[in-house]
């Protein structure tokens, strides 16, 4: 993993982030909201295929890392080589890890040491951040 850094390859005004972003989308990638729990069709999408972040369509992980966390949103045990950023959150009286695409630094979840072999990672996404796109 690697910290997320203060500037990105993709980079628009927040007027633009509106444009090409749901209202949700944008509360989520652009101001690290966090979607309701079991919302997403993508918790259940056991497909083949890859997940992209929806900000920039940066491919993020593989179908082949997804599995059922049990908690309501996408989760991985392994993101794509060099796909994403990492800081530390500190809010909600906690210090966790959050997860962002590294090329637009769009916010997709926080990452968790209760994930299954072979990493013990849980990516955990929200699943607005994301698109699937079929293999």
């Amino acid at each position: 993993m690697t910290s997320a850094k203060t500037q990105f390859e993709v980079t628009k005004t927040e007027q633009e982030w509106r444009a090409t972003l749901t209202p949700e989308q944008f509360r989520v990638l652009r101001q690290h909201g966090t979607e309701r729990a079991g919302t997403s069709p993508l918790d259940k999408q056991y497909s083949k295929g890859t997940y992209v972040c929806a900000g920039c369509n940066l491919p993020l992980f593989t179908s082949e890392t997804k599995f059922n966390s049990g908690t309501g949103w996408p989760s991985f045990f392994a993101p794509i080589d060099g796909a994403i950023a990492t800081t530390i959150d500190k809010s909600f009286f906690m210090t966790r890890v959050e997860v962002h695409c590294r090329r637009c630094g769009g916010h997709l979840g926080h990452v968790f040491e209760d994930g299954p072999d072979p990493t013990g990672k849980r990516y955990c996404m929200n699943g607005v951040a994301l698109k699937f796109v079929p293999a």
